[in-house]
C-alpha cells in the first residue's frame, strides 16, 4: 500500500445536460495514466484507491459518476431527473474527462458495477485503453440482476421474504428493482425512506453473508442510503441500459488489450461464472480466482492483494 497523497488537480467538469462530474487527479503529473470506475452504481469515488497506485509512477484519475459523490445534481435529491443518468451517459462522461485531462490512453480499472461500466467503455473506445483490471466481475446481464434480486433467496430466504414484502403485493413476482425504484421516486418522503432502508438491508445482507444494522457502514447515512438505492434500482430496473448480451457480444473489440479479471469464488452477488465466461472470450485477459474471497474489497484481503499485483504487473 502506498501513501494516500492529496490530489494535485481536481474540479467539476460540465458534461452537458446540466450535469457536472467531480474528478481528482493525484500522483505523478507525468506518470502513466490510470482511471478507476467506481461501483454501486451510485457510491461515488473512494480516495482509498490512491493507496494501490504508486504516486511516483502513476497519474491516477478518480471521478464520481453522475448523481453521486460531489457530482451534481445529486441523485439524493428526489427532483433530480434520472433519465439523464444511463450507461451511455457515463461512457460519454468518461471520454470527455479523458479529453479534458489531455490523456491519450489510460489503464482502466473498475469493480462490481464499475467492471460493467469499464468493459462497456473499453468496448466503445478500445484505442484509448492501455490495460484493464476488473475485480468482482459483472456484465450487467438480466440474469445477473435477477440472481442478485431474487435468486439469492435460495441462500437468504429469511432476508428475501422481508425484501420481497417491501413492495406492493402485485409487484412481488416481477422486476423487484423496478418496483423499489417506483417507491424511491414516490412523492411521499416516508415511503422513500422505508424503501431505501429495505433495499439496502437486502443488499448489505447478501454482500456480508448476514444481517447488519448499517452501523459503521456507508448505509448509516440516510442521504447516502437513499442515493445508493435510487441509483442502483434505476440501473438494475432497466437492465443497466445495455442490450442483454452487449458485453459478451463485443468482447472481440478488446483484442490486443491486456487484462486481469479477479474474482472471489465465494462472491454471492456475482457468481464466478460471469468472469469465467468473459475470460473464455477475451484471450488477452488473465483470470485470477480467489478461493477465500467474496465480493468485498477490503484493505489487506486477498482481493486487495490481487488488485495490487495486477497494478504492479502493468506498471
Amino acid at each position: 500500500m502506498y501513501p494516500q497523497v492529496e490530489p494535485y488537480d481536481q474540479g467539476m467538469l460540465d458534461v452537458g445536460d446540466n450535469q457536472r462530474i467531480h474528478y481528482e487527479v493525484s500522483g505523478n503529473p507525468n506518470g502513466k495514466p490510470a482511471v478507476v470506475f467506481h461501483g454501486g452504481p451510485g457510491s461515488g469515488l473512494n480516495t482509498r484507491w490512491r493507496e494501490d497506485f504508486d504516486p511516483d509512477h502513476w497519474k491516477l484519475v478518480l471521478w464520481s459518476q453522475r448523481g453521486c459523490g460531489k457530482s451534481t445534481p445529486p441523485a439524493s435529491d428526489p427532483q433530480t431527473d434520472m433519465s439523464l443518468n444511463t450507461t451511455q451517459h457515463l461512457i460519454d462522461d468518461a471520454e470527455k474527462l479523458r479529453e479534458h485531462l489531455n490523456i491519450e490512453k489510460w489503464l482502466v480499472e473498475g469493480g462490481s458495477w464499475g467492471s460493467t461500466l469499464a468493459l462497456a467503455y473499453a468496448i466503445q473506445h478500445p484505442h484509448r485503453v492501455s490495460e484493464i483490471i476488473i475485480p468482482a466481475v459483472t456484465a450487467g446481464r438480466p440474469e445477473e440482476i435477477e440472481w442478485i434480486t431474487r435468486g439469492l433467496g435460495l441462500f437468504f430466504p429469511d432476508y428475501f421474504e422481508a425484501f420481497q414484502n417491501g413492495v406492493p403485493e402485485e409487484d412481488r413476482d416481477g422486476n423487484l428493482a423496478l418496483a423499489y425504484n417506483k417507491l424511491l421516486n414516490s412523492p411521499d418522503r416516508t415511503t422513500r425512506e422505508k424503501a431505501a432502508w429495505d433495499w439496502n438491508k437486502w443488499d448489505l445482507s447478501t454482500i456480508t453473508g448476514g444481517d447488519n444494522d448499517f452501523e459503521g457502514t456507508r448505509y448509516a447515512d440516510p442521504v447516502m442510503r437513499y442515493q445508493l438505492a435510487r441509483t442502483v434500482t434505476h440501473y438494475w430496473g432497466n437492465d443497466c441500459f445495455l442490450e442483454p448480451t452487449y458485453i459478451f457480444d463485443n468482447l472481440h473489440r478488446l483484442k490486443g488489450i491486456p487484462g486481469v479479471l479477479i474474482h472471489g469464488r465465494n462472491d454471492f452477488g456475482g457468481p464466478l461464472t460471469t468472469a469465467w465466461e468473459i475470460a473464455k472470450r477475451w484471450p488477452d485477459a488473465e483470470l485470477v480466482i480467489l478461493n477465500d474471497a467474496g465480493h468485498l474489497i477490503m484493505e489487506g484481503n486477498s482481493m486487495d492483494q490481487a488488485i495490487a499485483a495486477a497494478i504492479e504487473k502493468f506498471r
